[in-house]
């Protein structure tokens, strides 16, 4: 009996070890299938803390789009700060050693290439990457296009519909527009900054005396450079100008989401089309956060949805054109020839000419 009972005992010992064991490998098993395979959903479902962005976008749509990425992520806080995107350049340089901004929401090509070149971006591949076209996105995917902006001519339509005003860039010189012209701020403006150093390139980016003479040109038929966007806005609207040069989305925006008489002409000799791109800060803080909203941004239901309600036109290929808006399916978008490296490159040198030489003397 005593020999049994020893025996009992030594067996059921055995079967406890195993059956631990078996317990901790089965735990330790499904702890790292969590990190190969759920940790990451896991970390979405739980994505919490904050959520800083700079933009140069339309307010009343980056709140909508917040709002929607709440109902997503109810747990993350997100700040914005609505700026032109040469001053969210010249931000997220200033704080390199320590940044406050962790998601740069709107920004021309020439600045994000010099914001990468300057280090101030992740690169990162988000997993939408192989669906935007190589002429959209950083080689080491830094930066990324969201959409495009073609740069067009702006009239209020109560003062002359589209084949009154002028056709095409040079137009914009003819003496009959004098007065006429209103113009946001170019410095601070990432698209007025396009604009500009855009018709020094069509007349020669080697010889930048002809683009400059352009540009005096129409300086003299400039009214008023204005501080901001909204003053733009105003002041066409009031008639105290009747042309601008300005983006073919907000100018969609404001004629059919308010109250503003505006209208557009696609010059006849094509537009500069802007990509309209989106990065992440270097060394940002809450970069997991920033990850989440780039790829909210970017999901086809929330860019088709963009191009109905903010007349976005996005830069990912796969979407079917069916699922695009009417609008989006009548424009023929004829672009300028642009080497956006080199305008890249010489911008800054060219604007800075511009401001010191050419503002406020043509006349």
């Amino acid at each position: 009996m005593k020999r049994f009972t020893w025996l009992s005992l030594i067996l059921t010992t055995l079967l406890l070890v195993l059956a631990a064991c078996s317990d901790a490998e089965e735990t330790t098993n499904e702890s790292t299938q969590g990190d190969s395979g759920t940790t990451e959903g896991t970390t979405e479902e739980n994505a919490s803390g904050k959520l800083v962005i700079y933009t140069g976008r339309d307010e009343n749509m980056v709140q909508g789009v917040i709002e929607k990425f709440n109902e997503r992520y109810p747990d993350i806080e997100v700040e914005y700060m609505t700026m032109g995107a040469q001053q969210i350049l010249e931000r997220v340089r200033g704080e390199k050693a320590n940044p406050q901004g962790d998601f740069w929401w709107g920004g021309t090509q020439a600045a994000m290439m010099v914001a990468a070149n300057e280090d101030l971006l992740l690169q990162w591949d988000p997993s939408f990457i192989d669906a935007i076209d190589p002429l959209h996105k950083d080689e080491q995917n830094r930066w990324v296009g969201e959409m495009l902006l073609p740069e067009v001519i702006m009239i209020n339509s109560d003062v002359m519909s589209p084949e009154e005003g002028p056709q095409d860039w040079d137009d914009l010189l003819d003496p009959k527009w004098k007065d006429e012209i209103l113009i946001r701020g170019v410095l601070a403006s990432g698209t007025m900054r396009t604009i500009y150093s855009s018709m020094i390139f069509r007349q020669g980016a080697d010889d930048p005396s002809k683009g400059y003479e352009w540009l005096k040109q129409l300086d003299a038929n400039t009214k008023e450079y204005t501080q901001d966007p909204n003053a733009l806005y105003l002041k066409l609207a009031r008639q105290e100008g009747s042309i601008s040069l300005w983006n073919l989305q907000d100018i969609l925006l404001k004629k059919h989401t308010t109250d503003y008489t505006f209208d557009f002409i696609y010059p006849e000799s094509g537009a500069p089309i802007l990509v309209d791109a989106v990065g992440i800060v270097n060394n940002a803080k809450n970069e997991e956060n920033a990850k989440l909203f780039m790829e909210f941004l970017f999901d086809q239901e929330t860019m088709i949805e963009l191009s109905k309600e903010y007349y976005q036109i996005p830069t990912r290929t796969d979407i079917a054109a069916d699922a695009m808006p009417d609008w989006y399916k009548e424009l023929d978008l004829k672009s300028l020839e642009i080497d956006w490296q080199v305008m890249a490159d010489k911008e800054a040198e060219w604007m800075e000419y511009w401001d010191t030489n050419i503002k406020g003397k043509g006349k």
